[in-house]
């Protein structure tokens, strides 16, 4: 199925996160979709909330907000209006922002695009406190942007360190040893970075000396924590997932079958015992990964006012025009429907 990109425009440039358990209150996704082509992805759950399926669709129909940053810049003066211009009790209101919930913001098009460090910057000039979430190196471009961010940390997703099972599992993502050194880049660099190994697959990734070796990396590279997720398969997700299984790994699909037999949760044998080993490995690298958070952080960069750091940023605004393009990313390609 051919790769295409539909221009889009949205109203508002970050969403209120509802859900009380999350640890930020608002997501920013500057794209719908993602080259990266995780089969076991929960956002393709999210494709029907679209009239889209989480087949190939999601990973070869990508949908491009072209205005993220603007309607991320109004919808942050209207808040400081409300404030009177009160940016530490506005700031305080929001909160954390998390860029890349339900789709990776580094993904390939991102080269070209530049809907993520656009919206970095909007987020860097209001000091809004900010995690990003990706598997791709391609953050590393965006590094000097970052690095002025007075609150911001990275989440790397490495579910796996096996580069074999990953390009069989999620064929267009960085592999896990490329992931690997960009966390020792982005912790030398002074960025707080955090490990999301997730989700742990069962059968392939969750066996005790793997998920022990995955710890031991994170706190190798600097992470400052490490959370873990077991596989949850909404009915898209199972479907599109359990296809690739019986392509990748046949022998797997019975035993899985019956694992997730009772619906998007693996049976109740199975997460009691894998939620006594991750709390065990949570215990065991607890200490070690509150050391790497402690640590101070080593930024080149001296603090800078806010004047300073959004004159900076003026200064380098000539540079988004010439990013290089990743050889093998097809040009952006404007539907000819409307969404």
């Amino acid at each position: 199925m051919p790769k295409t990109y539909e221009q889009v425009t949205t109203k508002t440039g970050m969403t209120r996160v509802k859900e009380e358990r999350m640890p930020f209150g608002w997501s920013i996704n500057s794209y719908r979709g993602c080259a990266h082509a995780c089969s076991y992805c929960f956002a393709r759950g999210f494709q029907g909330f679209l009239d889209r399926k989480g087949d190939d669709d999601f990973q070869n129909h990508i949908l491009l907000k072209t205005n993220a940053a603007e309607a991320l810049e109004e919808q942050l003066a209207r808040l400081a209006k409300r404030f009177k211009h009160d940016l530490a009790a506005m700031r305080e209101e929001v909160g954390e922002v998390m860029i890349g919930t339900v789709t990776d913001p580094y993904q390939p098009v991102e080269s070209k695009a530049l809907l993520t460090r656009q919206c970095l910057k909007v987020l860097a000039r209001y000091e809004i406190r900010t995690s990003v979430t990706t598997r791709s190196p391609l953050i590393l471009r965006d590094l000097e942007l970052l690095k002025r961010m007075p609150s911001l940390s990275v989440n790397i997703s490495l579910n796996t360190l096996n580069d074999g099972i990953a390009r069989r599992l999620e064929p267009a993502a960085p592999l896990p040893s490329k992931r690997v050194k960009l966390l020792h880049r982005l912790a030398e660099d002074g960025i707080a970075t955090n490990v999301f190994i997730a989700p742990i697959l069962p059968l392939l990734t969750d066996s005790e000396d793997e998920l022990e070796e995955l710890f031991h990396t994170a706190v190798e590279a600097g992470a400052g924590s490490v959370m873990t997720s077991l596989l949850r398969l909404s009915p898209e997700v199972k479907n599109w997932y359990f296809r690739t299984l019986k392509e990748e790994y046949p022998d797997l699909l019975m035993p899985y079958l019956r694992l997730y037999a009772g619906g998007g949760y693996a049976d109740d044998e199975y997460r009691g015992r894998m939620s006594r080993l991750l709390d065990s490995l949570h215990r065991r690298y607890g200490p070690e990964l509150r050391k790497n958070r402690e640590r101070p952080a080593c930024r080149s960069l001296p603090a800078e006012s806010s004047m300073e750091r959004e004159q900076a940023m003026r200064q380098e605004a000539h540079t988004d025009r010439g990013v290089a393009e990743p050889a093998d990313e097809p040009p952006l390609e404007q539907l000819s429907f409307s969404f």
